[in-house]
């Protein structure tokens, strides 16, 4: 990568976002906000590989705040902070995965239902959604 520093607009485009993810980064403290120099903003063009680690954390569904707290911890010394927030985000998913295999079992069955349930009597989906019953505990 080139030595010369970016413009907001280059940065952006080198890291692969757009302005406003640059400016909504530097408001959460993820980015620096260089000081203006010749009426513009430089940015060093060692913030797109910084830009690309947000962008990595959040696919890997961390937080912004998780992301920050990797940030602070980059050099990578701190080994048993960064596996305390990876195995927290871990446990969160394991815990979303768990959730959505029940739902899944409760629209298998609210569907079959369905496919099953005789003309002129309501469909246990829409009876479901309509009257709030407790469908997970099918």
């Amino acid at each position: 990568m080139a030595t010369t520093a970016l413009t907001i607009g280059r940065l952006a485009q080198a890291a692969g976002v757009g302005v406003e993810t640059i400016r909504y980064y530097q408001q959460r403290a993820l980015l620096p906000i260089p000081a203006p120099s010749s009426g513009y903003r430089q940015y060093s063009p060692d913030l797109v590989d910084r830009i690309r680690f947000v962008k990595r954390g959040q696919e890997l569904g961390f937080s912004l705040v998780e992301i920050a707290g990797l940030l602070r911890l980059h050099d990578g010394s701190d080994r048993k902070s960064i596996r305390n927030i990876a195995n927290a985000r871990l446990a969160q998913i394991e815990t979303k995965l768990k959730d959505l295999h029940r739902m899944e079992k409760v629209l298998k069955h609210l569907i079959i239902a369905c496919e099953h349930t005789k003309a002129g009597l309501p469909c246990p989906i829409i009876e479901t959604l309509a009257h709030g019953v407790n469908a997970t505990d099918n």
